[in-house]
């Protein structure tokens, strides 16, 4: 009896094919698991960073049409051993320009943060509108995260 030589070495042929094509599976998985926490991460710096915002218009609520204007180091944050007398406003630009600085410090290059602000009316109180931009890394999508705030 002849026998067949060689099927042995075709079977793990095979097996190594599959093999390959499960790891770059598997890699591939690894890779879009990455881009999702940078994603989600982006997202969620995007929502503290805006009500952090928000919850320094609410202790300052004088500081009014200032939130909507330019950002300006007043130096109005004081520490532990000194403290800082600001106007409103003044303290609203300083606010400002902390949360640029920390949108721009923690967001992917190019992230930026407007505040635009309605004045109260008849039967309308005072609303500013929060919102951040931000380009995706490794996708270029372009994301926004906006919040209203009522005061």
């Amino acid at each position: 009896m002849k026998r067949a030589q060689g099927f042995t070495l075709i079977e793990v042929l095979v097996a190594l094919v599959v093999l390959a094509i499960g790891l770059i599976g598997v890699a591939k998985l690894f890779v879009v698991t990455i881009q999702g926490n940078a994603s989600a991460s982006s997202r969620l710096y995007a929502v503290n960073l805006t009500a952090d915002l928000a919850d320094r218009i609410r202790a300052n609520r004088t500081g009014g049409a200032a939130y909507g204007g330019a950002a300006a180091d007043y130096s109005c944050v004081g520490g532990v051993v000194r403290a800082v007398q600001c106007a409103p406003a003044q303290m609203a630009a300083t606010d400002l320009y902390v949360w640029q600085a920390q949108i721009a410090s923690t967001l992917p290059p190019g992230a930026t943060g407007t505040v635009t602000y309605a004045a109260a009316g008849t039967n309308l109180p005072a609303t500013y509108t929060i919102a951040v931009r931000w380009l995706e890394a490794g996708s270029g999508q372009s994301l926004s995260y906006t919040l209203r705030v009522i005061i």
